[in-house]
């Protein structure tokens, strides 16, 4: 039976998975994942298709496409009060594939598509207060966009393409542990959304690229059906629920602006500035299709407050090339959306640096491959009490530590 997931808001689709701030995975390419993501301007490959699709405009006419496997790993998330209120998350081992295309130029347009995961989150606790709230969070978010570009001077050009989304997630939770009388959920559900992305390349000098990219917001409707349980201490029962339910949350718009300038042909640096607006996501509200007991609604139903905010995050890349050798690495510093007073289990997030490194290797003229790797640090997290917290176990205060993420990413690359 497919059922809805409460958590699929709490990570909406957005970098994991946990891979930045909020649920996003910005790096979907080797380059990417080399680079830390500081991959917009100076794009070289078939994802340039996915990254900046104006810059199609300027590659050599003939046709691009490559693909790569990320494993991610994800470390425990370690919380910590007073026994037994401390608990620790399980190690996650998440594989994410993506696929890019381009196309021969058809005068000065041009086209390519990308299939990607952009954004996620994979979260389980076997501890029993956090299993109370967060038994497993898991969201997969699958993207693919079409995109084109136009040439309009021989230096500047202009892109865009459409967003096809679909994502799934599973919530489960469970205070069984803690009384054979207290409330469990099991819910599943997806969604399939539309978005779109536009692009702008300008090249003041042969040396200096300008780049500037921009990624909708998409609502994520999210539908599916829930089986909900309880204890009604009025009636002395056990209560249920088995129906449809349903909720919306925002993968947010996102905005790079890029400056990349080369030296003697051989040696790039980038600087990319992104912009996250995730204040879209302000209230977790779920709708339930039939009648809710009581004792379910005010367990279930009750909005959450979220108040998320727009974030910021740095980006420098470094490539360098040596006859048949491009060396690659790059350094973010990311700022997380969740204030302090909203952090949850769900998603017990900190501001992150990120460090990367990468090489490609060209083995042909047509063929090339590499691989890369990236570790994302988050920082510790120390909570006062807080008895407007959602979260009972929360309002204690307490400390994370630990989290992040470790890539490490294997591609393939042909031209013809």
């Amino acid at each position: 039976m497919r059922r809805m997931a409460r958590g699929l808001a709490l990570s909406a689709v957005a970098s994991s998975v946990v891979m930045a701030g909020g649920y996003k995975i910005p790096e979907q390419s080797l380059n990417s994942v080399a680079l830390s993501a500081a991959y917009v301007a100076h794009t070289t490959g078939a994802d340039t298709a996915y990254y900046n699709p104006a810059n199609m405009a300027f590659m050599e006419d003939k046709q691009y496409v490559e693909g790569a496997l990320t494993l991610a790993t994800l470390p425990p998330n370690e919380y910590r009060l007073i026994p037994p209120y401390s608990g620790e998350s399980k190690r996650e081992n998440i594989l994410i594939p993506n696929f890019h295309y381009v196309a021969n130029a058809i005068g000065d347009f041009r086209w390519g598509v990308s299939l990607t995961a952009p954004g996620g989150l994979t979260k389980r606790w076997d501890s029993p207060y956090q299993k109370a709230s967060a038994e497993e969070f898991t969201l997969k978010i699958i993207e693919l966009s079409p995109s084109f570009s136009y040439k309009v001077t021989d230096n500047f050009s202009v892109g865009g393409g459409i967003r096809f989304i679909y994502s799934e997630g599973v919530v489960k939770s469970s205070a069984r542990d803690l009384s054979p009388l207290g409330p469990v959920r099991d819910m599943e559900g997806d969604t399939f959304e539309f978005g779109y992305n536009l692009a702008m390349t300008y090249k003041p000098t042969e040396d200096i690229i300008l780049a500037a990219t921009y990624r909708s917001k998409i609502d994520l409707g999210e539908e599916g059906s829930a089986i909900l349980s309880g204890y009604n201490p009025v009636l002395g029962q056990m209560v249920s629920y088995d129906g449809d339910a349903d909720v919306s949350i925002p993968l947010p718009a996102a905005l790079n602006l890029s400056i990349a300038k080369t030296w003697n042909k051989t040696f790039t640096l980038e600087f990319n500035y992104e912009r996250t607006y995730w204040s879209a996501y302000d209230t977790l509200d779920f709708n339930y299709k039939g009648a809710l007991d009581p004792v379910l609604a005010a367990t279930f139903d009750t909005p959450i407050s979220k108040n998320w905010n727009d974030t910021n995050t740095y980006r420098i890349g470094a490539t360098m090339l040596f006859d048949k050798f491009t060396l690659m690495m790059g350094f973010a510093i990311d700022e997380t959306p969740v204030p302090e007073e909203t952090i949850s289990f769900e998603l017990p997030d900190s501001d992150a640096k990120i460090v990367s490194l990468g090489f490609r290797y060209q083995q042909t003229a047509q063929l090339s491959w590499g691989a890369a790797f990236l570790y994302t640090s988050k920082d510790p997290i120390t909570l006062d009490q807080d008895p407007n917290r959602y979260d009972l176990v929360l309002q204690n205060g307490g400390s994370f530590n630990g989290g992040g993420a470790y890539l490490t990413t294997v591609g393939m690359a042909y031209e013809f």
